[in-house]
């Protein structure tokens, strides 16, 4: 075991040296710690120095603070004792990892392979399940509710190993989106295993009794599914304040949690429904999430753990071998009933040994479910402190061997085939150059671009703000405004963002200029805000921008906050998929409707849906689409799309300039109809990288598109050519 297995022998030579300690009675007289601000500084000095110090024996987080609490608490140096301080904020930090778990979950993974997920999610239950009544009730002789719920924290498993797999870039394997999916019915399914028997402890086991509580449980669930997205969208419609959207999350959290126990279940069921409900709202890259994570992080999932920590006795492992063997007996069960399912899982979808070993890897590992049910059990009186102190050993084990597991699984993955893709993420240049002077469009600017660039690149992004020499200087100073508003908002989202403020002659060439400087990949900026019907729709910027370079451009207009989005439709010109720029604007519009969760709807050729339906397949699997076969002239499209485009939906208009090859003159009616029909809707209008651009996207496409649709492409006549240049550029 290494370093690892020297934890319990190590603890044990720190107690035997506390008592020691405590012999001198000046010294004896302090402890336990009662001032609330030292309990407080005790506290914050352990959750900052905890990981520094446990990393370096590569011990997970979550168990490192287990530790801390073993240490601290009464059964190690006595330095604190558990007070109604670690009651209250270990009761929040317990509701709040069940809600992180619900909100961090990716949905869009889970609906790529839905049916796949949903039949290894109830493997994964089963038989860890299984082996749990048959290790608590048959051998160990454990009551029926006592041996049911270590059996839920046997099925119960945490993701905790994702962040290898994200690392070698195999997370679209299919063997990745059915754990993501099993983890959503595993936990879903332990935590009502643990409903019922909290309910079962001191009821009354009659008929009426399961009505009752099966009944509360339906009616609950229901009104949180129903009211909660319908509650929540409203609210961040109309409040865009970004402390009061914190809030409101939090209100709603404890609102579920305490629906959950009117209800008859535990809280934590509540709370992991919340998170699942809000998941779509709380884009992964907002400043939202970041809040949520970092207060959960730092604060209250700490203390929660810390006070775990300090009702557990490692003593108990030195002086019984008892509790050793249950420690390694409950580690094996769950580590068999884990294998068993991955490994049936492999042979019913035919899947390769690699990503058999995945599905293991990602399911072995034990944290924070496993955690709150143990606790919900002692609570309840079920457990005692054995239980404890081997879920601390199960958590850290499992973990390790989870860890190994994926890391061996990513390498096999990551040199097959099974990938079945040719595509490299570091081959998209991203570099978003959002130029900004109205105060007003910043935070909406900085929504869509936070939920189209690419986490996985974290490349940041550049805010720019370009003013005439001759403006004031109060004039200039706001300018500056927007650029410090544009950062804190990135900061929250924990986005790096450069910011550059610069004078210039014609703001157009200060934009371009800016663009190049900073090798930008393309530029979101706001619509045009017009004084009068008789100026020009675009602007002399967006005009001087279109003329001047051929990079993308993305013109937004967000009339609701960009998380409550429910669809978003996309109309696409005729000979669109010819335009060099376009699997960029398709991978960022993808990107944006993954993160939402919401349907892309595609008006288009049916020859354009073809290659679309075949990127989005290949590297958006999880984007719920649709599609309606258009005759690919935009202008004709909007006036009949008019009925099917709500006040929460976004309208993208994919454009081109003059002389492109999907470019139309019915583009020029585009201002008119939009004046006409769609005033007050959000609307997104995207000028797609021109052929001039010695970096096309076409490239990070597999030439099997090519190919397939060379034969259509050749009747264009001089289209032709194009493919041939590009077939050329990819392979020479």
């Amino acid at each position: 075991m290494g370093k690892n297995g020297n934890f319990f022998v190590i603890l044990h030579l720190i107690l035997q040296t506390k008592r020691k300690i405590m012999t001198i009675q000046p010294l004896a007289s302090l402890f336990p710690i009662t001032d609330p601000t030292w309990i407080f500084f005790v506290v914050l000095c352990i959750i900052l120095f905890a990981p520094i110090l446990l990393n370096r024996l590569h011990i997970p987080h979550i168990v490192g603070m287990l530790l801390a609490g073993v240490l601290v608490g009464p059964h190690g140096l006595d330095l604190l004792q558990r007070d109604s301080s670690f009651e209250i904020f270990g009761n929040v930090g317990l509701l709040y990892i069940m809600f992180l778990a619900g909100v961090e979950i990716d949905l869009a993974d889970f609906n790529k392979h839905k049916q796949r997920g949903i039949i290894f999610g109830l493997f994964t239950f089963l038989f860890p399940f299984a082996l749990g009544c048959l290790l608590c009730h048959t051998i160990l002789h454990m009551d029926w509710p006592a041996s049911l719920l270590v059996a839920s924290m046997f099925s119960s498993h945490t993701l905790v190993s994702y962040a290898i797999a994200s690392r070698f870039g195999v997370t679209r394997n299919l063997s990745v989106n059915m754990a993501v999916g099993g983890t959503i019915i595993t936990d879903t399914l332990s935590l009502l295993v643990l409903a019922v028997v909290s309910r079962m402890v001191g009821g009354e086991n009659t008929p009426h009794f399961w009505v009752v509580l099966f009944l509360g449980m339906i009616l609950f669930t229901g009104m949180v599914l129903y009211f909660y997205p319908r509650i929540a969208r409203y609210f961040f419609r109309n409040y865009n304040d970004q402390i009061l959207q914190f809030i409101f999350v939090m209100a709603m959290l404890f609102l579920a949690a305490i629906g959950a126990e009117i209800a008859g279940m535990e809280g934590i069921l509540g709370a992991f429904l919340a998170g699942l409900v809000l998941n779509r709202l709380i884009p992964a890259g907002s400043p939202l999430m970041g809040r949520l994570e970092f207060l959960g992080n730092a604060l209250f999932i700490p203390y929660f753990l810390i006070g775990v920590g300090m009702l557990i006795d490692v003593s108990s492992f030195l002086k019984s071998t008892e509790a050793l063997i249950l420690a390694g007996l409950m580690t094996l069960f769950v580590t068999v009933g884990k294998y068993v399912a991955a490994w049936l899982a492999q042979q019913v979808f035919k899947m390769s040994k690699a990503q058999g070993l995945m599905l293991f890897g990602l399911s072995e590992a034990h944290t924070a479910g496993t955690l709150a049910v143990a606790m919900v059990g002692y609570e309840l009186g079920l457990f005692d402190r054995n239980i404890l102190n081997c879920t601390l050993t199960l958590i850290l084990f499992t973990c390790i061997i989870s860890s190994f597991a994926v890391e061996h699984a990513s390498k096999k993955l990551a040199l097959s085939d099974d990938l079945s893709t040719t595509y490299d993420q570091n081959e998209d240049d991203e570099k978003i150059l959002i130029p900004m002077v109205n105060y007003n469009n910043v935070e909406q600017l900085m929504q869509v671009a936070l939920l189209m660039r690419n986490p996985i690149l974290n490349r940041g992004l550049i805010g720019l703000n370009v003013q005439y020499d001759t403006h004031s200087k109060s004039v200039i100073e706001e300018g500056r405004k927007c650029l410090q508003y544009a950062e804190k908002i990135a900061v929250s989202a924990n986005v790096r963002m450069q910011v550059q403020s610069r004078l210039a002659t014609n703001l157009s060439n200060g934009i371009i200029h800016a663009l190049r400087e900073n090798d930008a990949s393309e530029i979101i900026l706001g619509f045009h805000q017009r004084k009068s019907s008789n100026e020009s729709f675009f602007g002399p910027v967006t005009l001087g921008l279109l003329s001047g370079m051929s990079r993308q451009i993305i013109l937004v207009r967000c009339t609701i906050p960009a998380n409550t989005i429910r669809r978003i439709h996309v109309v696409i010109p005729a000979k669109g998929e010819f335009e060099a720029g376009f699997f960029r604007w398709v991978d960022r519009l993808a990107r944006m409707g993954t993160t939402l969760g919401c349907r892309v709807h595609f008006h288009a050729h049916p020859h354009t849906w073809s290659v679309l339906e075949r990127y989005l397949s290949e590297f958006h699997s999880g984007l719920r689409t649709a599609f309606e076969k258009t005759s690919g002239h935009s202008h004709n499209e909007l006036k009949m799309l008019t009925e099917q485009i709500n006040s929460d939906h976004l309208l993208v208009i994919v454009s081109a300039r003059k002389d492109s090859v999907s470019y139309h003159p019915s583009f020029e009616h585009i201002p008119e109809i939009i004046d006409q029909c769609y005033a007050d809707i959000s609307l997104m209008m995207i000028y797609p990288d021109q052929f001039d651009e010695e970096r096309s996207m076409l490239t990070m496409f597999d030439s099997r598109v090519t190919q397939e649709y060379k034969g259509y492409e050749a009747k264009t006549g001089w289209l032709s050519k194009i493919v041939q240049r590009f077939t050329h550029k990819k392979h020479g």
